[in-house]
């Protein structure tokens, strides 16, 4: 009987955890914001948006239609599910229910993309619209618009608003359709190559997550992660950051990753002994830094791929050493602070063995090792190899009996990958419209143009301006909009004062992520302070001192692209794997103010410089920052030596 009502205590205490979960990723991500469908008419969505990830699949490796049909019949099909997921406000909680006016935006705007799905089929030329067809592109626009407010925000609606405008008095409506919805396998426009990327790439990678998830990953990577750090100093937190790294691969997104994660491992650390704002920070930083891990990054990652014109397999080797140190930089940070506090980890009983772990379900990570393994060598497409890691993520599922994948749940994943794709794809179509405006204006050249006489000197400064535009725009707007958007001006300008373009790319990728973390709106930190219950701005600016190498590191590989692998040996990249690795360690000392005691404001300076020095690649760089952290080092001894009994703040 005991045993029965514990049992029963830890199913409420779970469905009270999700519950809160799911209300905290309603209130800071749109996306989580649906509609509540019920019996009937909930199988009927669900399997619609299943449908629709099939279709994707089936298309990626049976049936490659013309992009001018595909691509406008992909969002026409976005807009009709868009509209039956998200409803027009926050508060609408009626179950079963969608007003006429959604009925009427979503037939309109679907009907206008499939008519423009259907022109497609006609021999290949730039579009000639007049009369009606003209107001069929409007429909279109408006409804897009529309389902992008509901699904992405109004900043990103309102942007682009403001960019049609300016386009049509610089030039006639026909000009600005033809622009907005002819296929022409570049940035601009509705369809363009931003949705492209989404309806090939985006959404099969959404698919394959959510059958990974689905098949247990999830728990088994917050097991794995309590098994490798729960017994150390401090390991509640170690905890947090290796499982939020591990579950952010698959979530896509950083509140997501937040709240699903951090509703588990912020109360854990609490017990622990961390302060509730630094724990919302450590959580809020790792589940971030999640869409940096290759080889499954956020959704942007595809899209700097086809903007660097380099195949994604380049993109995950060169993001290899910048995430680690991302992360090396939290999980020193994390040590630190525990050493700090005297904070203990858990208790052994509480803690399982790794290797039986991974003897029991070592066979969920499979899925992940045949992707990685497919995307290096690349004996198949892309699309291919994703829709094989799929079958295998459904294998695995499988023969987890733990928590198999019933056929219900397997239909739960493909509609969830669909819901993920939805958001994305208006967040895509919406920023290809903007980006199509400003080329079309030619100010990325008249950009250039003024930029001309700078010489690389300047390549600094227009870094920090470039950085600040990058995370106010990131505040307010997704990773992929403002990928697109500042890509067409901020690169061809950074290229022209010297750097070289993939690391530019890199510079904005990264920026986009980590402004979910920075105050005043931080919305991956905003999560985490929600669940830890505490304030908001604290917990964001610790999280910005905790991925400090995330806004470090871009500025690095600008300045000096090795750090991304480019035009290097295997003797420099182990030289610059250590010496970075020490140079975390220093700058991580110096924000937390603790290395073998606490440190004066002083030394914390120092321990910074020197840090900087490691990791910013070169010999004499390495020198000076191994001279200033073994000062440091020293100074600490001898300070130990002389009041040993002085070791923690008062």
């Amino acid at each position: 009987m005991p045993d029965r009502i514990d049992g029963e205590r830890c199913l409420q205490e779970g469905a009270a955890h999700r519950e809160t979960a799911r209300k905290i990723a309603e209130k800071y991500e749109r996306r989580s914001n649906t509609r509540h469908w019920t019996a009937g008419p909930r199988r009927v969505v669900r399997g619609a948006l299943a449908l629709l990830s099939l279709v994707t699949m089936g298309i990626a490796v049976f049936f490659t239609p013309p992009d001018r049909v595909w691509l406008p019949a992909f969002l026409g099909i976005c807009i009709l599910l868009g509209y039956v997921v998200f409803p027009h406000r926050k508060e609408e909680r009626r179950d079963d229910h969608i007003p006429w006016f959604d009925v009427v935006l979503m037939a309109a705007g679907a009907g206008a993309l499939f008519w423009f799905a259907f022109r497609g089929t006609q021999p290949p030329q730039l579009y000639s619209l007049a009369g009606w067809e003209l107001v069929v592109g409007a429909v279109g626009l408006t409804s897009l618009g529309e389902l992008c407010r509901r699904c992405v925000g109004l900043p990103l609606t309102c942007i682009t608003a403001a960019a049609l405008i300016f386009a049509f008095l610089q030039s006639s409506p026909a000009r600005v359709m033809e622009q907005i919805f002819c296929i022409t396998g570049e940035w601009g426009g509705a369809v363009g190559l931003p949705v492209e990327v989404c309806a090939k790439y985006i959404a099969l990678f959404f698919i394959f997550g959510a059958f990974l998830e689905k098949a247990g990953s999830s728990s088994f990577f917050t097991d794995l992660a309590v098994a490798l750090a729960g017994r150390s100093s401090g390991g509640p937190a170690k905890v947090a950051v290796i499982a939020s790294a591990l579950c952010g691969m698959t979530s896509g997104s950083s509140v997501g990753n937040t709240v699903s994660t951090g509703s588990t491992t912020i109360p854990m650390m609490k017990r622990a002994g961390y302060r509730g704002e630094f724990a919302g920070a450590v959580e809020a930083a790792a589940s971030t830094g999640g869409q940096l891990i290759p080889p499954i990054m956020g959704a942007a990652a595809f899209l700097l791929a086809e903007a660097a014109q380099v195949p994604y397999s380049d993109v995950i080797r060169r993001a290899l050493l910048p995430a680690l140190l991302y992360f090396a930089g939290i999980f020193v940070e994390v040590h630190l602070e525990a050493r700090k506090g005297r904070l203990k980890g858990l208790p052994r009983e509480e803690v399982p063995g790794v290797w039986s772990l991974i003897r029991q379900k070592g066979f969920l990570l499979l899925p992940l090792l045949l992707l990685v393994m497919l995307i290096v060598t690349q004996p198949l497409p892309l699309t291919h190899v994703v829709v094989l890691s799929i079958l295998a993520a459904i294998a695995a599922g499988a023969v987890n009996r733990d928590d198999m994948l019933t056929p219900g749940k397997a239909l739960d994943a493909l509609a969830e990958g669909a819901r993920s794709t939805l958001t994305v794809a208006v967040s895509c179509s919406m920023a290809g419209i903007v980006v199509g405006v400003i080329m079309g204006s030619g100010l990325p050249e008249l950009i250039i143009l003024w930029s001309s006489p700078l010489q690389e000197g300047w390549l600094l400064p227009a870094l920090v301006v470039v950085m600040a535009v990058c995370l106010m725009l990131g505040m307010v707007v997704p990773t992929t909009a403002n990928f697109c958007i500042l890509s067409a001006i901020c690169v061809p300008v950074l290229t022209q004062l010297g750097a070289d373009p993939l690391p530019a790319y890199f510079f904005l990728f990264y920026f986009g992520i980590v402004s979910d973390l920075t105050p005043p709106v931080a919305v991956a930190a905003s999560a985490g302070a929600e669940i830890a219950g505490s304030d908001p701005l604290r917990t964001a600016g610790n999280a910005t001192k905790l991925a400090i190498a995330g806004f470090i590191v871009p500025y690095i590989f600008v300045l000096s692209p090795s750090v991304l692998l480019i035009d290097t040996t295997p003797l420099d990249v182990v030289q610059m794997l250590i010496s970075s690795m020490f140079g975390v360690f220093g700058i991580a000392a110096g924000l937390v103010g603790y290395f073998l005691r606490p440190m004066n404001w002083a030394l914390r300076l120092l321990s910074v410089l020197g840090g900087l020095s490691l990791i910013y690649p070169g010999t004499m760089t390495d020198i000076t920052g191994i001279v200033i952290i073994v000062a440091v080092l020293s100074i600490q001894t001898i300070q130990n030596s002389r009041d040993p009994d002085s070791l923690i703040d008062p």
